[in-house]
């Protein structure tokens, strides 16, 4: 990667809240662009290739690691890969806008040890994992099963929000925006 630019992650437990900010944000925004994932997983029907994710095989994957063509990734359950592409990241910036992340804590957290003095690390914290939990409920989408795992899953990330530059406690939405927004224009505005 060569021309460089601005890099914003946003990390999260699943139900937070964090991609109906990320998503604001960017609406709000014309130099931010969304920073298209990759991933293993199946497709899900409503799902474009190249819009939602870059949708590769578990090989696939797999030789993009051995080729060293990630920026982050992580097998987040078994031969369920996510990760982010160089070529994505520079394929923003060549279009002179600056990257928006929405990628696990872990990956959020690779991101920023590569390019600490230009990016912002965001933590999308839910109030508790009571409200949490009821949140997933609401959804309609979850089993007993995947709900105990993505609770599991949450109590563990929340344990990593002190190490993000920045916390935002997502219990009333439009007020968590308008923070995020603010942090983010701040942050934009520093040469």
């Amino acid at each position: 990667m060569n021309k460089q630019g601005k890099l914003i992650i946003f990390s999260a437990p699943s139900g937070s809240g964090k991609t109906t900010i990320v998503h604001r944000l960017i609406q709000g925004n014309k130099n931010l662009s969304f920073s298209i994932s990759a991933t293993s997983r199946e497709k899900r029907p409503e799902e474009e290739d190249g819009k939602d994710y870059y949708f590769l095989s578990v090989d696939e994957f797999k030789n993009h690691c051995i080729a060293h063509d990630f920026l982050e990734w992580e097998e987040v359950y078994k031969d369920q890969f996510y990760g982010t592409l160089k070529s994505e990241v520079q394929r923003i910036w060549d279009f002179g806008k600056q990257v928006v992340f929405d990628v696990d804590v872990i990956g959020g957290l690779n991101i920023k040890k590569q390019f600490p003095s230009q990016s912002l690390a965001i933590f999308i914290q839910p109030p508790s994992l009571d409200i949490l939990k009821d949140r997933l409920l609401g959804r309609g989408t979850e089993s007993e099963e995947s709900l105990k795992k993505r609770l599991e899953k949450a109590e563990k990330e929340m344990s990593y929000a002190s190490k993000f530059d920045v916390i935002i406690i997502n219990e009333h939405l439009d007020k968590a925006i308008e923070e995020t927004q603010k942090i983010v224009n701040q942050f934009l505005q520093k040469k």
